[in-house]
């Protein structure tokens, strides 16, 4: 994601671009209480295992794990809780169509903040065969070991 006035970057969740070919991008607010986003401006977020669900026309994200604020003692919320996700109707049952039709899920691909508000960047992702993780590694070695040889040409 590239860097742009007024947001910040907290976490980014690099084994979804390893598990799932990421076809679409999403940004969703997220409703929190004031102790998660104390949490979560300290960093401690974590979107491994993370996915979202539908349920009653609302979209929650499912496996996303927020530490408790060491000083929010009562305040303090479950760090696995589901948490509702804010878009439009009209965005959610577009998803909610293509995730039961095409094969697709949504994988929370980033969290960070945009003008003092947690935002969450949701992929419309398809799953990645064995083979095609094989090729993407082999594809970044190869990227990686051309690089080299043009830096040590260029000295």
């Amino acid at each position: 994601m590239a860097i742009k006035k007024g947001i910040k970057q907290v976490t980014s969740n690099k084994k979804a671009w390893h598990d799932y070919f990421v076809d679409e991008k999403f940004e969703a607010g997220i409703e929190l209480v004031g102790t998660e986003v104390k949490s979560i401006r300290l960093g401690q977020i974590n979107l491994k295992d993370s996915y979202c669900s539908f349920k009653d026309g609302e979209l929650y994200v499912v496996g996303m794990h927020i530490s408790p604020y060491e000083k929010g003692n009562i305040f303090n919320k479950d760090p696995m809780r589901k948490r509702r996700l804010l878009m439009h109707k009209k965005e959610i049952l577009n998803l909610f169509g293509k995730t039961k039709q095409d094969g697709y899920t949504l994988i929370p691909l980033s969290v960070y903040f945009k003008n003092s508000r947690v935002k969450v960047e949701l992929g419309l992702c398809r799953g990645k065969k064995l083979h095609d993780k094989r090729d993407s590694i082999a594809r970044r070695d190869a990227a990686r070991e051309m690089d080299r040889v043009m830096k040590s040409r260029n000295r």
